[in-house]
């Protein structure tokens, strides 16, 4: 967030995708953080407008703030360890939509460049082939328009800004990205990425299920 950054959250109502005795899924809207950050000034975010509703909604992962989306919290701290050992074996899977600049070439690929934060300008992330952690993302061309290219993202990895900093490293930056984005590209009304779907196993009973939210460019 650079120091002309004025955080105005969306003023709009929770959209709850499922619910259940173990699990909340929302669609969190492009704009809202997930938890609250450093200050008062930050302190409006998905999770305490859920704890409004629902008091017990505990933390499972983030999505950045710029990203709209599909998100799971727990209702129980069983629900919550469950998920979060989904997460930290690669057993949940994710798939991303975004808009990136340029006529992409390739139908499909795989990117696999290692992430680290870029200390100097956190919290921006950068490759580092050396003290990088590993991050993965494999990914398929939808759609060209307008000289931009659709595309749905499949990390394999959970690091921060991965799908933002790998897109760019392709040479193809996220439409309206404002960390990674430059010129034209970065002349969108917002970031153009959306988490679609999330697959899991639902904590009591094991049960595969598959949750999505629209996306909406």
């Amino acid at each position: 967030m650079t120091d002309a950054f004025v955080y105005a959250p969306p003023d709009a109502p929770l959209e709850i995708v499922h619910e259940d005795h173990e699990l909340i899924l929302v669609n969190k809207p492009a704009g809202l953080l997930s938890v609250p950050g450093k200050g008062a000034h930050l302190a409006d975010c998905l999770i305490t407008r859920l704890q409004d509703a629902f008091p017990e909604a505990l933390l499972v992962h983030r999505l950045d703030m710029d990203t709209s989306g599909i998100m799971v919290f727990a209702r129980t701290p069983a629900a919550q360890r469950h998920l979060g050992l989904q997460f930290e074996r690669r057993h949940m899977k994710k798939t991303y939509i975004a808009r990136v600049w340029g006529a992409v070439a390739a139908k499909s690929g795989h990117i696999d460049l290692p992430l680290i934060v870029d200390w100097p300008n956190r919290p921006l992330q950068h490759v580092n082939h050396e003290t990088g952690k590993p991050a993965q993302t494999d990914w398929r061309r939808l759609k060209i328009e307008d000289g931009t290219t659709r595309m749905r993202l499949f990390p394999k990895t959970g690091r921060s800004h991965q799908l933002r900093v790998h897109m760019r490293e392709l040479g193809h930056p996220i439409l309206g990205d404002p960390f990674y984005a430059e010129g034209p590209a970065r002349d969108f009304p917002r970031l153009m990425l959306h988490s679609e779907s999330l697959k899991l196993r639902h904590p009591d009973g094991g049960i595969g299920m598959t949750f999505r939210a629209p996306v909406p460019f």
